[in-house]
């Protein structure tokens, strides 16, 4: 079972950092390379414990769809997301805060499972770890940066973080 590990330095108070992670809006915004959109559950706005989103988004060529469930929550230091229906056998998505001074150090810890046996297996090694990664670097420069600029306040207007 692949496990994705990601550290991310974002100059910003922790809370806000949390809010942008679990931000419906934002995460649109950083996936638009896949179209991913929220068609299901929570579609716009924070996503909260318990609550659900599903997703639709291109990957290698194909439309597919993703639900999600917010199965722990521990504002601001932790939360984590669960596939519970999706083209994945097994998808769970930890999230953690630490606060740093000024800064917030961003971890990921993204752990998944492919379908079809010794195939998904193959095909985990050879291209969805690599794929996956780089979605996911690319989501947190898009949270690093509106985290760090005025553009929070638009995903987060009724916040004073």
């Amino acid at each position: 079972m692949p496990i994705i590990e990601l550290i991310t330095i974002i100059h910003a108070p922790i809370e806000r950092c949390f809010d942008l992670s679990r931000n419906i809006d934002l995460h649109m915004t950083s996936t638009s390379q896949t179209g991913e959109k929220a068609v299901a559950g929570i579609t716009h706005g924070l996503i909260n414990y318990g609550e659900e989103v599903t997703w639709k988004a291109k990957h290698f060529g194909v439309w597919q769809h993703l639900t999600s469930r917010i199965t722990a929550y521990d504002r601001p230091r932790h939360f984590r997301d669960s596939m519970v229906r999706g083209a994945f056998k097994r998808i769970e998505h930890d999230h953690f805060f630490e606060s740093h001074g000024e800064a917030t150090k961003m971890i990921d810890v993204f752990d998944f499972n492919a379908p079809l046996g010794f195939l998904g297996k193959i095909a985990e090694t050879i291209l969805l770890t690599n794929y996956l990664k780089k979605f996911l670097e690319e989501r947190n420069i898009c949270i690093k940066n509106a985290a760090e600029s005025a553009e929070w306040k638009y995903f987060l207007p009724n916040k004073n973080l």
